[in-house]
């Protein structure tokens, strides 16, 4: 039996048919900017988000790192939800290789920073302050229960961000969940930030790839942060090609990633021995607490193993489930009962 894998949404697979546009895509050197291929996946990039330009990079963390290192000077500030990935799982690189200071902010379980909390966190000018300089957001908000975060508080965010001179970095890693959990268009909760990043290999099912989009000026900044840290590819217009299939033919299934997503939600919540907030859940991503006594998280991830099931814990006893291309409803069905009948035998 294939291993039913709730890990992450990364452990998709290219379709056939982006494995042929793969095959076939015409490329150059994009070193050179002479890759036909690339071109076309940055200007359908640009044109989804509402920015003037895009660039390709080989993946989020790099392509979150780009962003701030291209609005920050060494020394500025940034403002970030203590639950953001750029701040937990990012390697620190943005103060390792940026010497940018992150302060780190109280996220809501809707993935928002209170926008008080912002507004008196951001330095007054000073000599002992360094330069509050960027706020980052994240939509959807993986550790916050994949919550999507809404066009209003983009708005009341830039609104703010204008008002006291910063510039609003969004991690849009999964910003195609966020518009379909919320019914908008992209560019609807992407118009509001500076800068933004998105994932290709997520729900969209492309196997390498995130997209930086922002106005020329900020994305010619962006192509010199990118060859500075080894990102500049050169035939790399093959994996474009993918991600060309993924905006023009992915999008659309992300709702059955929901779908899925909740009904796995309702029928846990059905099973003594597991707490979870069916209520939170909004896009392809559930959290979930063992209380079983007689199980820690280590052996409940080794039995259903054992059922080829995979999923991640996150913290004691506490699990992440994805749901994705490669998991359908009945999957979903199976990883209930399977866990209903581990936790009655104990």
């Amino acid at each position: 039996m294939k291993p039913i894998d709730l890990r992450s949404d990364t452990l998709t697979q290219p379709t056939q048919a982006m494995r042929e546009a793969m095959a076939n895509a015409v490329v150059g050197d994009d070193v050179f900017e002479e890759d036909p291929t690339l071109k076309q996946l940055e200007a359908k990039a640009a044109s989804k988000t509402g920015k003037e330009s895009a660039l390709f990079v080989p993946s989020g963390t790099m392509g979150n790192l780009i962003c701030v290192l291209s609005h920050c000077q060494r020394g500025d500030e940034i403002l970030l939800g203590d639950k953001s990935h750029i701040f937990l799982h990012e390697v620190g690189g943005i103060s390792a290789l940026g010497g940018v200071f992150p302060r780190i902010l109280a996220n809501t379980a809707e993935g928002t920073i209170e926008l008080k909390t912002l507004e008196q966190s951001i330095r007054q000018p000073d000599i002992h302050n360094p330069t509050t300089r960027l706020i980052c957001l994240e939509n959807t908000h993986n550790f916050c229960q994949g919550t999507p975060i809404t066009p209003d508080y983009m708005d009341n965010v830039r609104n703010l961000a204008i008002e006291r001179g910063l510039k609003v970095h969004l991690d849009g890693a999964r910003i195609f969940n966020a518009a379909t959990a919320l019914n908008v268009e992209v560019d609807s909760i992407t118009r509001q930030a500076d800068s933004i990043m998105f994932c290709l290999s997520k729900g969209l099912s492309a196997p390498v790839g995130s997209l930086v989009c922002g106005n020329a000026e900020f994305i010619q900044r962006a192509r010199k942060y990118r060859k500075m840290l080894g990102g500049g590819m050169r035939q790399a217009g093959h994996l474009a090609a993918a991600g060309i299939v993924a905006m023009d033919n992915l999008v659309e299934r992300i709702k059955d990633d929901h779908q899925n997503a909740k009904t796995l939600a309702n029928l846990l919540a059905g099973i003594k021995g597991i707490e979870i907030q069916t209520e939170q859940i909004k896009t392809n991503i559930l959290f979930f607490k063992l209380t079983h006594p007689n199980i820690d998280g280590e052996l409940l991830i080794k039995q259903l193993e054992t059922k080829s099931i995979k999923i991640l814990e996150t913290s004691p006893k506490t699990f992440r489930a994805v749901l994705h291309r490669e998991i359908n409803a009945e999957q979903v069905k199976y990883v209930a009962e399977t866990l209903n009948n581990l936790l009655i035998d104990l």
